[in-house]
């Protein structure tokens, strides 16, 4: 066994034996102070069911429920206050302290390498074209002067204007001899342009220009920094990434995130969404949760395989996020792992909610019949009107059901800046999670490492 196998092996299983210290020593904890754990308990079910109630009510009642859900969480903190100022739990607490930094480390050491994320140099594009969206992110191709320094590196710009047919301009532009082709814009305007770059075989560039761009974040681009996004044109570093697909009916679209359906698809439809979010998703959610609400016409097979109906979230998503409480909350690790993440709620009522976050709060949400969480290659979502709204990338649209999603693993290329093989590696060891370590353990390979190869011979 090399050197530096024996090194993962051995921070894996540091890792798992301060891990497991650290839950021993909370299990503890909360046996010792069982009724303020108890407390605490309640006091998240009774936020969890004020919640719920706030969200689907009307007032005067949404304000009895904030008051009621407000109360849950103060009882919550006062549990946990009061345990802590206990004689000796300031010392337990800084051995908690000290077992989590051990196991992260670890973690981080035991996960250096493994499964490698691949980048391939070659030559950087003779005839690249940069679509941008002026209106995207706030005017963020104005105001960080994209379309001027992209034309600075030889790349031609094409700028959307008011009407135009973002896929048409993309396909006049590989008509025109394009050899690579970059969005500035959102994820739903990425997710548009690189259809037509895997339709025409060329390679894409993700310019961070948009308000949220999740696709640059779990690509490892640095969103604040949107400039540096323009260097996959230069770098001649390429990368291959799954795509996703939703099939309603004869047409076929792509995504690069994830595709939400029922209540969100539903909120996003309204024209008033866009400019005033909260005030239009607060009107319309009694409507669409209250008690006299129909319940969602979604239905879909779980893991188990038994039909789940009505269901007020449904999220598909280009690789499975990450979902639990880490720092690395809401990213992907990995965006090549080939599979579809997919996560639903079927809560009705108040006290559902209330069941559902307290599981939650014990890392237990998968015990919970109202919470659905899996990974699959394919997925199909029902309705039996035939029509679901769904929101894709962020696009709200209505689509004749069934809705039929499948995975093209690696089937995207993407050219990156110089400096994403080591921001790749930092993703890699920010959600290292307790399957990668027991897989270490094992002498297995996670995730982890990144190798940049020259491009292959003709």
């Amino acid at each position: 066994m090399k050197l530096t196998e024996r090194r993962r092996r051995h921070a894996a299983v540091v890792s798992l034996a301060s891990g497991g210290a650290v839950v021993l020593a909370v299990a503890v904890t909360v046996v010792e102070h069982l009724g303020y754990a108890l407390a605490g308990l309640a006091g998240l079910a009774c936020a969890g069911a004020g919640g719920w109630y706030f969200a689907t009510s009307h007032m005067p009642y949404r304000l009895v429920a904030g008051a009621f859900a407000a109360g849950g969480m103060a009882v919550a903190v006062w549990a946990v206050v009061t345990v802590a100022e206990g004689p000796y739990e300031a010392l337990r607490l800084a051995v908690l302290l000290l077992g989590t930094a051990v196991a992260t480390v670890a973690a981080r050491i035991a996960v250096s390498s493994g499964r490698r994320t691949v980048f391939v140099r070659r030559q950087p594009p003779q005839r690249p074209v940069l679509v941008c969206n002026p209106r995207s992110g706030g005017g963020k191709v104005s105001r960080f002067g994209l379309d001027e320094r992209a034309r600075a590196m030889g790349v031609e710009v094409v700028v959307l204007e008011e009407g135009d047919d973002l896929e048409q301009l993309a396909r006049d532009a590989v008509d025109r001899g394009a050899d690579c082709l970059g969005m500035a814009g959102g994820d739903g305007s990425q997710a548009l342009v690189a259809a037509v770059a895997v339709d025409a075989g060329l390679p894409f560039v993700c310019v961070a220009a948009g308000t949220r761009n999740h696709f640059a974040l779990d690509l490892g681009l640095d969103r604040e920094d949107p400039v540096s996004t323009l260097g996959g044109f230069t770098s001649g570093l390429v990368r291959r990434v799954d795509y996703a697909t939703v099939r309603s009916g004869a047409e076929e679209r792509l995504f690069v995130n994830n595709v939400s359906m029922g209540v969100y698809a539903t909120v996003v439809q309204q024209d008033s969404y866009r400019d005033n979010k909260a005030a239009t998703a607060a009107e319309l959610l009694p409507e669409l949760l209250g008690s006299q609400a129909e319940p969602f016409d979604l239905s879909f097979d779980g893991d188990d395989g038994q039909p789940v109906d009505g269901a007020f979230v449904v999220m598909v998503s280009n690789n499975p996020y990450i979902l639990g409480a880490t720092a690395a909350l809401g990213q992907r690790p990995t965006i090549d792992s080939g599979r579809l993440g997919v996560f639903a709620m079927s809560t009705t009522t108040g006290r559902e909610a209330a069941a559902l976050l307290a599981l939650s709060a014990m890392g237990a949400r998968r015990r919970s019949p109202q919470w659905h969480e899996f990974t699959t290659h394919r997925f199909e979502v029902r309705s039996r009107c035939g029509t679901a709204y769904a929101a894709i990338d962020g696009e709200a649209l209505e689509l004749a059901t069934p809705l039929e999603f499948r995975t093209h693993p690696c089937g995207l290329l993407v050219m990156v800046p110089e400096d994403n093989p080591r921001a790749v590696r930092r993703l890699h060891r920010r959600s290292v999670g307790l399957d990668d370590l027991l897989a270490v353990a094992r002498g297995e390979g996670p995730a982890g490492e990144t190798a940049v190869v020259p491009q292959p011979a003709a």
